[in-house]
């Protein structure tokens, strides 16, 4: 009988305008699935195929993790940041051990591991947090009033 492993997954969520994506990570062949679709069915844009693949190239592990993402809300452009910043964090998880080492000294912070450190210093773990501003009342939009008339 044959027997079957269970396979190690690491989670991440990444947000970017009203975008937000759930992805998981796990030793696989490099096949990477957003909403049950491939990367190049689900993106026409290479802009946004590059911003899911950044995280991956910048720590060495294209073609080595299987990526499944669910993402919701937004548009193409904003979720392909969302899934960057999702990759970004399930990968510092990856790297980040179960149990933290001890501080070297009272008081002193315990090591970054250095491809989180990476990761980090490429600004992929930084939330965009720009958003579509709300339209006020007594407006047309965020900031356009009506029309000036003198007469």
């Amino acid at each position: 009988m044959a027997t079957k492993t269970a396979k190690k997954y690491y989670l991440g969520t990444g947000r970017r305008k009203t975008a937000v994506a759930r992805v998981r990570l796990c030793d696989g062949s490099g096949k990477i699935t957003i909403n049950g679709r491939s990367l190049e069915d689900y993106f026409t844009e290479l802009r946004d195929r590059n911003a899911v693949l950044a995280p991956l190239q910048v720590v060495e592990m294209v073609g080595k993790l299987d990526v499944f993402v669910n993402v919701r809300g937004g548009g193409f452009s904003g979720q392909a940041g969302a899934i960057c910043q999702g990759v970004a964090r399930a990968l510092k998880n990856y790297f980040t051990p179960a149990t933290p080492p001890a501080p070297a000294a009272e008081g002193e912070p315990a090591p970054i591991p250095p491809m989180v450190k990476l990761l980090r210093d490429s600004g992929l773990l930084t939330r965009d947090a720009r958003m579509k501003e709300r339209k006020k009342y007594g407006l047309h939009g965020a900031r356009r009033g009506t029309q000036f008339s003198k007469r």
